[in-house]
């Protein structure tokens, strides 16, 4: 896909927004790694909008929530890596039903989502990079956009600047971890059991990290801890022995996840501790530099994916259910 048919495509589904009477609310549907990507996108829109409401929803539950805001005054965004997730296809028909603008995320053109859809942006898919072009570098740009030409906001333009630093971040990132990659997958191959703990927007890839790459790519039991919640039930569990993968963000969750850290640094001796200033996201324009840092967390988590599937001798392809029976 050639970068300026993405453009073209986010340009009209924007065009779209602006000539809406009104817009109330931004409604981000769809289901696991893709509704993962859309947290970070509603926080987001909770720090900087005074007034759309942002709600990411799961599309099953989209559906059986069926919410009374949804309406003429919604954009709702979707996202199917696919774009065959029936859930997802059917929340998009739901919206458009109730007068919502869809605009929706796909890396198949002409696919069931995409026809489902008003707007549909046909992303770049390559899970070790990022740019522009992929997925969650999309969905930032909207909702930015959105907030741009809805409420003149100026961040718009910090997220482009971002942006075009963003591969060069990521690749360093990769390269600069390549031992601590290494050693955490032979570490961690014969683990049963691996917690993911994060805060703010960084909350989003964590939760993908613990569902889509160790239960559902390496079925290694997990759960994903939000940092604020470590110390209300989950610290418990917390033992010398007991492996987490932490994120340590910049912006205004930074404290969540430093008091979370120190606390389980003390009873756990297998924290893998990933913090986004080593990372370089300070490189990035402090305005965004948060709602910009979980692109590089999640390219730089699958590279650690990657090698522990190595070290298991379990392709990330292998699956017991998905796709292989009706569910």
């Amino acid at each position: 896909m050639l970068t300026e048919t993405i453009t073209t495509q986010i340009t009209n589904a924007l065009k779209a927004v602006a000539d809406c009477g009104t817009v109330t609310d931004i409604f981000y549907v769809a289901c696991g790694g893709s509704y993962a990507l859309m947290l970070p996108n509603q926080y987001a829109v909770e720090r900087e909008s005074s007034s759309i409401a942002g709600q990411a929803l799961n599309a099953a539950e989209f559906k059986a929530r069926a919410p009374k805001r949804l309406g003429k005054g919604s954009v709702v965004i979707l996202c199917s890596h696919s774009g065959t997730t029936p859930e997802t296809v059917e929340a998009a028909k739901i919206a458009r039903a109730a007068g919502a603008l869809t605009i929706s995320l796909t890396h198949v053109p002409g696919s069931p989502l995409d026809e489902a859809s008003e707007h549909t942006i046909n992303y770049t898919h390559a899970p070790m990079s990022m740019s522009a072009e992929h997925s969650p570098a999309v969905l930032a740009r909207l909702t930015f956009g959105i907030l741009a030409a809805r409420e003149g906001s100026k961040l718009v333009v910090d997220i482009d600047a971002g942006l075009a630093k963003i591969g060069g971040i990521v690749d360093k990132a990769i390269a600069d971890q390549k031992e601590a990659i290494a050693a955490y997958a032979e570490a961690h191959k014969r683990e049963p059991v691996i917690y993911t703990m994060a805060s703010g927007a960084n909350y989003g890839p964590a939760y993908s990290y613990a569902i889509c790459i160790y239960q559902e790519m390496q079925w290694i039991h997990s759960a994903c801890i939000h940092a604020g919640e470590y110390f209300h039930g989950p610290f418990e569990i917390t033992d010398f022995d007991v492996p987490f993968v932490q994120l340590v963000g910049v912006g205004a969750s930074r404290s969540v996840d430093e008091r979370a850290l120190a606390f389980a640094q003390k009873y756990s001796q297998r924290m893998t501790v990933l913090d986004a200033k080593a990372l370089g996201v300070d490189e990035m324009p402090a305005s965004v530099a948060e709602y910009l840092q979980p692109l590089v967390f999640s390219s730089v988590l699958r590279a650690y994916a990657d090698k522990l599937a190595d070290a298991k001798g379990h392709p990330l392809s292998v699956r017991r259910y998905m796709w292989k029976m009706e569910y």
